[in-house]
Parts: C-alpha cells; sequence; structure tokens
C-alpha cells in the first residue's frame, strides 16, 4: 500500500507534481507520518549533478546548532541510489544532510522518491530556486535553464512557482546583459533594477561601472540612459513620460516584449487612454507582426 502511494506521487512527470513533492507542509501529519522513514546518514549520498555548489559554512554552523537542539524537523527527499544497492541519492535537502552531519546525527528523516535522472535534476533546480540568497542572474539562470532544458513555458513556471510571469520575464531579460554587468549583480554591486534600466544600452558594460562608482539610484540609471538614447532632448514629452513610468507598466513593457520579440513601448495618459508602440527591425519581422495580429500567428 505504502509503496502504491509513493509510486503514484512521485511519477506525476510533470512540474506541479514536483513541486507538490517538494511542499510537504501542505500534508497533515497522517500523511507525514505514512510517508516518511528514518535512514541512517551513512546511507545517503549527494547528488554529483547538484546544481548548487556553495554552502555557506557560517550558515550551515547555525543550522547544525538548530539541528543538534531540535532535529531535522523537514524530511529530506531522497531516491534510491541508481548504482549502489543499499543507498539513497539526494533529491532535495543537501544542505540539511550536511548540517546533520556536523551535527553528529546518526539518522535523518526522509522520503523515498522513485524519480529518473531528469526529474531529479529538475527538482534540484527548483529547490535552487526557492534559495533566499539567490541573486537575480542565477534566479535567472535557472529559469532559463528549466525552459530550455525541459520545455517548460513562462506560463508555467509562473503557475507552479508562484511568481509573476512578467517577474520571470524581467528576469529572463538581464540574461541579455554582458558578462560583466551580470557579474556585478551576482556580486552585489548593482540591483536587479539596475540592471533592467542597462538592458537597451549599447554600452551596458561602461554605464554599469560608472552607476556603481556614483551609487546611481535605478530612477537616476534610467535617465542616463533615456538621455543617450535621445540625444538633443528629442521627443521631450514621450521621455518625460517614459520616465515616471510606474512598476506596473513596465513589467507590461517587457511580458510584450519578451512574447513579441519586438521592442514595445507603452505610454499610457492618465485618462484611461495612451498608445503602444511595437518596434520592428526588418520587413521580416513586421509581415509576422501583422500575421499575429491577423490571427494567423
Amino acid at each position: 500500500m505504502a509503496e502504491n502511494k509513493v509510486a503514484r506521487r512521485g511519477l506525476g512527470r510533470g512540474l506541479s507534481a514536483l513541486m507538490a513533492d517538494m511542499d510537504m507542509g501542505t500534508d497533515s501529519q497522517a500523511d507525514k507520518a505514512r510517508d516518511q522513514t528514518m535512514v541512517p546518514i551513512e546511507q545517503i549520498t549527494a547528488n554529483p549533478d547538484q546544481p548548487r555548489r556553495n554552502f555557506d559554512p557560517e550558515a550551515l554552523q547555525e543550522l547544525a546548532a538548530s539541528l543538534k537542539q531540535r532535529g531535522v524537523l523537514q524530511p529530506l527527499i531522497v531516491r534510491p541510489h541508481p548504482s549502489d544497492q543499499g543507498l539513497y541519492q539526494i533529491v532535495a535537502g543537501e544542505r540539511r544532510w550536511r548540517a546533520a552531519q556536523m551535527a553528529q546525527l546518526h539518522e535523518v528523516p526522509v522520503i523515498i522518491r522513485q524519480m529518473s535522472d531528469n526529474e531529479v535534476l529538475e527538482v534540484a533546480i527548483i529547490e535552487n530556486i526557492q534559495r533566499a540568497d539567490l541573486n537575480a542572474i542565477e534566479e535567472a539562470a535557472s529559469f532559463r535553464q528549466l525552459m530550455d532544458r525541459f520545455g517548460h513555458t513562462q506560463e508555467r513556471l509562473a503557475e507552479a512557482l508562484n511568481k509573476s510571469r512578467s517577474h520571470i520575464a524581467n528576469l529572463l531579460r538581464l540574461l541579455s546583459l554582458p558578462d560583466p554587468v551580470q557579474d556585478m549583480v551576482k556580486d552585489g554591486k548593482l540591483t536587479a533594477g539596475h540592471a533592467r534600466a542597462l538592458i537597451t544600452a549599447p554600452n551596458a558594460a561602461q554605464l554599469a561601472r560608472k552607476v556603481s562608482e556614483k551609487g546611481l539610484s535605478v530612477r537616476e540609471t534610467e535617465e542616463m540612459v533615456r538621455k543617450l538614447a535621445q540625444p538633443g532632448d528629442a521627443q521631450p514629452k514621450r521621455a518625460n513620460r517614459s520616465s515616471a513610468k510606474d512598476a506596473d507598466t513596465r513589467a507590461l513593457e517587457a511580458d510584450l516584449s519578451a512574447h513579441l520579440k519586438m521592442g514595445v513601448q507603452i505610454d499610457h495618459q492618465g485618462t484611461g487612454g495612451g498608445q503602444m508602440i511595437i518596434s520592428y527591425k526588418d520587413l521580416d519581422q513586421l509581415d509576422r507582426l501583422c500575421q499575429m495580429l491577423g490571427g494567423r500567428g
């Protein structure tokens, strides 16, 4: 009976099913008790394909101290080891496993799932996304990996991960920035807001260094990029409205740009009306846009 339940829940094959496996907090106490079992810590091995490579030693020490006092409250998710009989491989929870070893615990609670190599990697990426200390570039790279390797769409990711589609689209756009700018976001020298403002700038790396050195705000960065794009105060009224756009309007622009793969500007005039400008690079893009507007794309 227990084996049938494990198979039924572990082989959902969908992103939502994998998320349900990780979110054991929604299960009743009875379900948890039936699902989990105690396993000697030496019978558990790490996942060699775990995308997270760095574990903060200080944070591990703090977690180990907590585990020594209260034990492991959230069970690890494991699968039978693919090549070593009698061992289990971690699907989610390697940080807890490492801290449990430091706390010299002899066994830990686990939930055993039958999962393929692809499912294990997928869950590892999802667990990585849920880290509190993940920076915007790392999060975007994880989204891109889920989309490229497993064919997930922005809509499916947004629904399963409880994030807005505009949040995912905006982060994915950061991956188009030059590597030096992405590195500055990873190092905390630039925020995701600063980086988004630099996406359309042709000399993004040079401007990023200037933003960091001068401590410019996101709004000041946006204004600097706008002035470089429109020298001589061209189209001043449109520029002033653009600089005052709220976050929702900018997010909608980014969402539509990602969907159409063309530049989109929304000029909302505050009276309930306005205009939307779609920029195309060549006649092929114009033809594709016409097909989409005509319902044939």
